[in-house]
């Protein structure tokens, strides 16, 4: 049986035929032995044809394509016109072998002709492209590494393109980093408070809290100079104006010890930047649940944002945490536990990092378990909707935490929850209802454009209908000068044809005058000329 070779390229589409090939003897080591050695490759494969792309738009969607196992019609073309027919009800002679076996597979389903792939033929491709410039005769030593690069730059940089809005990867560096601020706010606010506390030891008493130490410390400096003018401005940090008083007193009449000017520059310098790390830890929290009601608001509204954002950093994306069953989902965070009971026998840990949302903590200690169990399954449910779908809502996410309110209700007090058909048939009724009342407000939009383009074209004729009525009236009076004209010039004309008839009267008349008398003249003139010849 003949194999023929596809190989696809950064330049273009290759078809080579493998000859002398013993199927029964087909070694894999014997052909990775001779792939180095051209001459004895160049016997047994040749090149039957080769399809170079249009152009790297046209290569970019090819690999893509391939990428996916799916045939592309130029890649059909080229095999359909480059390789034997093959006849219906009859076993073909020949065989293509290919690198993919999704694409072997859609090639025989789409155009029956036989693939296979496997470690021979992955074999003979990796000859093929280890001598493939040696094969193109026309192809240029520095085409095909220039091909190969343009061509490995778009198609990463089009498998990197994401969607701006749902970066999860961006949650995942800022609860990390979220995580990390507060090791080091703490640590070094302890720093802050074993520092000044050399020179001020009652004021840790006063003040519990770190990021308000660090301003009192600031604002203080020397505790000698403090005064009933303090009073004001630490009452404005601390919210309290017995507490700043009761500083102040303190003050008076500490035990701590004098420090050096420059001792207490550090100090405050060292505070400032523990308030600058407090403040920056704010507002990549207010970035974070932003981040989160973006990407995930199911998850978010439903088990919070910092929680929803380390189960999926833990996961590593949200794909995958909407992969994972909710058993997985529970235990999250646990593994070393996990591994631990079950390579000694032990019981299996219950929840992971679900374990810090609240419904848990809620929970007595006989149901935690329990309520874990259920909470893992609405947090996967969340997950999957946030995953898959194309708009963003929260009304799934609000719908799964009052079951689990309920749940709780009913492990403590016995109410009967509803049933999960139900809440599911609200969830999707209310979310039917806001996509209509989204769309109904753009056609309101147009409703009321197209109402006032309609009172428009009413005016619009109606002021024609008027400019007709007046124009039907000056041409009413118009038609009627017309017709006096007319009739003024048609008695005109009547008058100027009786003038001129009466005229020619006139002239017949006189002609027929001086006719008669040239007769009579004649006449005489004949009689006196007989008379004289008598």
């Amino acid at each position: 049986m003949a194999l023929y070779l596809l190989f696809e390229s950064s330049s273009g589409y290759a078809l080579f035929h493998a000859q002398g090939l013993d199927e029964i003897g087909q070694n894999t080591e014997a052909v990775r032995n001779s792939v180095a050695d051209l001459n004895r490759f160049g016997k047994v494969v040749q090149l039957t044809a080769f399809q170079p792309f249009e152009s790297a738009i046209d290569g970019l969607n090819q690999c893509n394509s391939v990428s996916e196992g799916l045939m592309t019609d130029e890649l059909r073309s080229f095999l359909e016109l480059n390789l034997p027919k093959v006849k219906e009800g009859k076993k073909s002679k020949f065989s293509l072998g290919v690198a993919e076996p999704k694409l072997g597979s859609h090639i025989s389903e789409t155009t029956k002709i036989p693939c296979q792939s496997g470690e021979f033929v992955l074999e003979l491709l990796r000859g093929v492209r280890l001598h493939f410039d040696k094969f193109i005769k026309d192809l240029k030593s520095g085409d095909l590494e220039k091909a190969q690069l343009g061509l490995a730059h778009s198609y990463s940089r089009a498998k990197v393109k994401f969607n701006v809005n749902r970066v999860d990867n961006m949650v995942i560096q800022a609860i990390f980093l979220l995580d990390t601020l507060d090791k080091d706010i703490n640590s070094f606010s302890m720093r802050v408070r074993e520092w000044y506390s050399w020179h001020f030891p009652e004021l840790v008493k006063i003040v519990n809290d770190n990021y308000l130490y660090a301003r009192v410390a600031k604002l203080i400096e020397d505790k000698s100079k403090l005064s009933e003018e303090h009073v004001p401005a630490l009452t404005e940090i601390l919210g309290d104006e017995d507490k700043a008083k009761e500083v102040v007193e303190a003050g008076k009449a500490s035990m701590g010890q004098d420090l050096t000017p420059v001792d207490l520059i550090n100090v405050q310098l060292f505070a400032q930047r523990v308030m600058d790390l407090a403040e920056y830890r704010k507002n990549l929290y207010d970035y974070l649940v932003t981040k989160m009601n973006d990407i995930a608001p199911n998850l978010a509204s439903l088990i919070g944002e910092v929680v929803g954002a380390r189960l999926i950093s833990h996961a590593g994306s949200l794909t995958n945490l909407a992969k994972c069953p909710s058993s997985t989902l529970q235990i999250l965070g646990a593994e070393k536990a996990l591994f631990r009971a079950l390579k000694t026998r032990g019981n299996t840990p219950k929840y992971g990092l679900i374990f810090h949302s609240s419904f848990i903590g809620r929970a007595s200690s006989k149901n935690k378990g329990r309520m874990a169990r259920y909470l893992a399954n609405k947090c996967s449910i969340a997950s999957r909707i946030d995953c898959f779908s194309e708009r963003g809502s929260t009304v799934f996410g609000e719908k799964l935490r009052e079951q689990v309110e309920e749940r709780l209700e009913f492990y403590d007090k016995g109410v009967a929850p509803r049933k999960n058909i139900d809440v599911m048939k609200s969830a999707i009724e209310s979310t039917q209802n806001k996509d209509t009342e989204m769309e109904v407000e753009p056609e309101e939009a147009s409703a009321k454009k197209s109402k006032k383009k309609k009172s428009k074209t009413e005016d619009a004729p109606a002021a024609a209908t008027n400019g007709d009525a007046l124009e039907d009236g000056k041409s009413e009076k118009k038609k009627k000068k017309e017709k006096r004209k007319k009739e003024q010039e048609a008695d005109e004309e009547d008058g100027k044809t009786n003038g001129v008839n009466e005229q020619d009267g006139t002239a017949k008349k006189k002609k027929k005058k001086s006719k008669d008398e040239a007769a009579t003249n004649e006449t005489t003139k004949k009689k006196k000329k007989k008379k004289s010849q008598e």
